[in-house]
């Protein structure tokens, strides 16, 4: 090889190195939500608490199913948006609680198709944050099935950090993007 064509592999080589190192990394987008660890369990370093649109409400087990004028009240708004920790899709303890209410109201109104969207607050890069509103909205929809509701009647979409509901730049407001929201598509 003369010194011409070595100079000009070399030059190729250099400039395939560059193309690649500046191109952006995919994120790995997988329906499957992490799985809570021991460590999750653990209580985060920042404290997080549930979005004042989340209610506290607590179930009992010796609550009868019969459908009292606040819960029907309830049951008419339709499902109710959920809220994650940060960077983590399960369903919190909290969650569960709204979940299953959800779950209630999805029952009631056999009909109804709902759309799950999953959101996540501003930090992150834009492709890391749709492949966790995806994680986010999959595990819902994972719960809703294992729960009785036929899959068919949900549909998912991420969002990312596309559509915050809050754009302050602290816990409070993060907490309160970091979301599933279950929108009715008809009944």
């Amino acid at each position: 090889m003369d010194r011409k064509s070595l100079i000009y592999l070399s030059f190729i080589l250099l400039a395939g190195i560059v193309a690649l190192w500046g191109c952006p990394k995919k994120a790995e987008v997988t329906a499957a939500p992490e799985a809570q660890t021991q460590t999750e369990k653990a209580p985060p370093a920042v404290t997080t608490a549930p979005a004042p649109e989340a209610p506290a409400a607590e179930v009992k087990p010796e609550m009868k199913p019969e459908v009292t004028n606040e819960k029907a009240g309830m049951m008419a708004e339709g499902p109710k948006p959920i809220y994650f920790d940060f960077d983590k899709s399960f369903i919190r303890d909290d969650a569960k609680a709204v979940m299953k209410e959800n779950v209630e109201w999805l029952k009631a109104n056999p009909n109804a198709k709902v759309k799950i969207e999953g959101n996540c607050d501003e930090r992150g890069t834009v492709e890391y944050n749709q492949a966790l509103g995806q994680r986010r909205a999959a595990s819902a929809k994972k719960y809703l099935t294992e729960m009785g509701i036929a899959a068919h009647r949900i549909s998912l979409i991420s969002f990312g950090k596309e559509k915050p509901i809050c754009t302050e730049h602290d816990e409070a407001c993060w907490q309160k993007n970091r979301r599933d929201d279950f929108v009715v598509m008809g009944e």
